[in-house]
């Protein structure tokens, strides 16, 4: 029996790459987004979660089977982004309320869950590394948790299970994503070469030297599916990431090598891509323009201030997937293809020269 996806999201690095998995395997896929893209096999659902009315509207006869939850929306506070984020939560799961269709809600979180939300981000008490599922909630406000809150209510009053995915830095494409570190540096590594620039990590001693890892659109999408359709692994939160563990003080000198760079030695400053790019607006659109670049906009290719935020961290950041592996999901990506292959895919779209 043919199964049904709603994809919520599905625009951006996490939902288009779920969804494209969906299609794959057979599902009928419909694609919720506020503006969403063309994509293969999936249906629109054009819709803003913060328009109760809207949702509803949207959502009305529709009889998913499963949904993925792979959206937020940034606000300017914790605050605000606790109110905005767990209602859009909400008003999602009351809308298909009345079709009584949905066996499983998978929601896509993250690592602020042990880190804590960019407000107090990597500060005060945190748990050691490397994370696992077994540690506490921060006593601090997390739209993390407000969203988690939402799905387990629902969850309860509708009887569907439930799965909770916290990758680590997610590498995959999407245009107008806020948070993308790997377009974020292919544009970086762009601009040094076309200016001159030393192509200088922009982050902290402890990110350089320290063991980390990150996680690849595709990995997290089969982890998703995974769990939507694995009975031992239903009213369970996860960690998701490759499966290897690097130094940046590595993995900086592969990406050089794949843009023909020579990686500038690290000094131990930290250096934010944000002050870094802040005047490259008009040297990547004079870039577009002569290499026929699709998106001359820098602003909708790279999102500095979250690459900065996660290469800035003054702590070691490395996860642990054993709870997964003990179920059964073994998949593995190494991280420098991951890497390599999103810069060919943003090569061959066009999106970098």
């Amino acid at each position: 029996m043919t199964q049904t996806a709603l994809v919520v999201g599905a625009s951006g690095i996490i939902g288009s790459a779920t969804a494209d998995l969906l299609t794959r395997d057979g599902w009928i896929v419909h694609g919720l987004a506020r503006r969403p893209v063309e994509q293969t096999g999936v249906h629109p659902v054009p819709v803003d979660l913060q328009d109760a009315e809207a949702t509803a509207s949207a959502l009305n006869g529709l009889q998913p089977d499963a949904v993925f939850i792979t959206t937020w929306a940034r606000q300017s506070s914790e605050k605000e982004n606790i109110r905005v984020n767990a209602g859009m939560v909400r008003n999602l799961l009351d809308a298909l309320r009345p079709s009584g269709s949905v066996r499983h809600v998978a929601l896509v979180t993250g690592l602020k869950h042990y880190l804590g939300p960019f407000e107090a981000y990597g500060k005060g008490s945190l748990p050691e590394t490397p994370f696992r599922e077994t540690q506490e909630r921060l006593d601090v406000a997390n739209f993390y948790y407000a969203q988690e809150d939402e799905v387990f209510a629902a969850a309860r009053q509708d009887g569907f299970t439930w799965s909770v995915h916290r990758p680590h830095t997610v590498i995959g494409k999407a245009v107008g994503n806020a948070m993308n570190m790997g377009t974020t540096l292919a544009v970086y590594a762009t601009l040094c070469r076309e200016t001159g620039r030393p192509f200088r990590f922009p982050g902290s001693a402890a990110q350089w030297n320290g063991l980390t890892d990150m996680t690849d659109a595709g990995q997290l999408a089969r982890h998703l599916v995974w769990a939507a359709t694995t009975p031992a692994a239903a009213n369970e939160a996860f960690n998701v990431v490759n499966g290897d563990v690097f130094r940046w003080s590595w993995m900086w000198g592969r990406i050089a090598d794949w843009f023909g760079l020579a990686p500038a030695p690290f000094d131990g400053t930290i250096l934010p891509l944000e002050k870094q790019m802040q005047d490259d607006a008009a040297v990547w659109q004079r870039i577009a323009e002569r290499d026929g670049l699709v998106e001359p906009d820098l602003s909708r290719l790279a999102s500095p201030w979250h690459t900065d935020a996660d290469l800035g961290r003054p702590i070691e950041v490395v996860t642990d997937m054993s709870k997964s592996r003990r179920l059964g999901f073994l998949d593995y990506r190494a991280t420098d293809d991951a890497f390599f292959d999103l810069f060919q895919r943003l090569r061959s779209d066009r999106l970098i020269p």
